[in-house]
């Protein structure tokens, strides 16, 4: 069992038998493990942390992750703690989560102590990281554009240093966006690779459990816990997929060169392929039918019943997703069976693709709905990629345009997860990033 803790490290009244203090030192503002008991300091001046006390749980007294902090996405199950999914109305219609989700409870275990839930945008149908409710969290490597979503309060509160890593979700890109961002490193593992029991669901035949961290190394320890045995031969070769290098900004798809180069020290030359001779926009079109009709089959009937307020843009998507046409959405499966059959020849070797993992850097602040309605399509149509794959992808923060942070992707087969942030490690160190 796990020891709930309050925001001053005394013990709950609701004791749990068999917990263990969480360890704890302070570090210029930032938290890290040390060797004296003591409570935990957290000031979170970007807002990454649900409003409201911080739900606290201590990890085992030891574990291949003691010493690490983390934060968990507001769609996961803490038991004795709302899940709000990102929406007062959700909220006020869901009794307090009545077990741990098994990802969190795995990540406890393996010694981690849990400091808070993390921002989310509503019901995780959205790319800026807005939310108007809880408040959008603040960027803090780019404080005047979007930290990306809709893992928004993960990943701010990853770049801000206020947690070692923190777990989100990722559907359409909802954690390599926000990793691209905010400048930190970010997985979408393997499709069914992770549990997402106790989780929300959004399109459960692209939902995926995902994380952040500042460093490479954490990001694969992470993984040691979390991912099932297996998939560690080695990778390669590397694919520079055209499409998505032509769909970047020139200046970002030029800001990633020495990204690609670094990888490419690791890996040696990569080679140039065309995986889509139908279009990033097939791609696109084809994820947004499908995602529709499955977040509707999801949520649509809470949403029916509840009429609940949502904010800007999250609405919309939902009444879009009731009149989906079914014909469309059988045509994306379709399109997903073809192009996952040829996803898998190429990847089955070891290859592994390598790509900007946004086109352009986090839009700013004041971008009209038009603007974001337009990085969301040209963003999405890259994304849709691993999506459409079950793939395993990693965003490594490789540069920087405009002033802002923009990531490199490297994306893997299928079950290639744990290689896979062993070449991500290689290629942070050989670009002189956090490892």
């Amino acid at each position: 069992m796990l020891l709930p803790l309050t925001r001053d490290g005394s013990l709950a009244q609701r004791l749990c038998p068999g917990g263990f203090w969480p360890r704890f030192q302070w570090c210029n503002g930032q938290i890290g493990g040390g060797g004296q008991d003591m409570p935990r300091v957290i000031e979170d001046k970007v807002g990454a942390f649900v409003p409201g006390p911080r739900v606290e749980l201590a990890g085992a007294g030891d574990g291949p992750l003691k010493g690490l902090a983390f934060a968990v996405k507001d769609l996961f199950d803490v038991a004795g703690a709302p899940t709000t999914y990102g929406n007062p109305d959700w909220a006020r219609t869901h009794p307090p989560a009545a077990a741990t989700a098994p990802v969190v409870q795995a990540l406890l275990g393996a010694g981690a102590d849990l400091v808070g839930k993390t921002k989310t945008v509503e019901l995780a149908y959205g790319l800026t990281g807005e939310n108007v409710w809880h408040g959008t969290p603040l960027n803090p490597a780019a404080p005047d554009r979007f930290p990306g979503g809709s893992s928004c309060g993960s990943a701010a509160a990853v770049a801000a240093g206020l947690v070692d890593f923190a777990l989100g979700s990722d559907t359409g890109g909802s954690v390599r966006i926000p990793a691209s961002y905010c400048g930190i490193f970010g997985i979408r593992p393997s499709w069914g690779a992770v549990s997402l029991a106790g989780a929300c669901g959004l399109g459960p035949s692209f939902d995926t459990a995902g994380w952040f961290a500042s460093r490479a190394s954490v990001l694969r320890r992470v993984g040691e816990v979390l991912l099932p045995a297996g998939g560690d031969a080695p990778l390669g070769p590397l694919l520079k997929v055209q499409e998505a290098w032509v769909n970047a900004v020139p200046g970002v798809a030029a800001a990633l060169q020495p990204g690609l180069g670094a990888a490419e020290r690791v890996l040696g030359p990569a080679l140039s392929v065309h995986l889509l001779p139908e279009t990033l926009d097939a791609t696109f079109e084809n994820f947004r039918h499908m995602q529709a009709e499955e977040a509707w089959a999801t949520l649509g009937a809470w949403v029916a019943a509840t009429a609940p307020k949502f904010g800007p843009g999250v609405g919309e998507r939902f009444a879009a997703a009731k009149a989906t046409d079914p014909a469309k959405a059988a045509e994306g499966r379709r399109f997903r069976d073809l192009f996952r059959a040829r996803l898998r020849s190429l990847l089955a070797g070891g290859a592994v693709m390598v790509y900007p993992t946004s086109p352009v850097p986090a839009p700013k602040l004041d971008a009209d709905a038009e603007l974001q309605q337009a990085v969301r399509e040209r963003t999405m149509g890259v994304t849709a990629i691993s999506g459409f794959g079950s793939l395993c992808e990693i965003s490594i923060p490789a540069a920087k345009s405009e002033g802002a942070p923009v990531g490199l992707s490297l994306v893997a087969a299928s079950g290639r997860d744990r290689a896979l942030l062993a070449l991500a490690e290689r290629v942070a160190e050989a670009l002189k990033l956090p490892v």
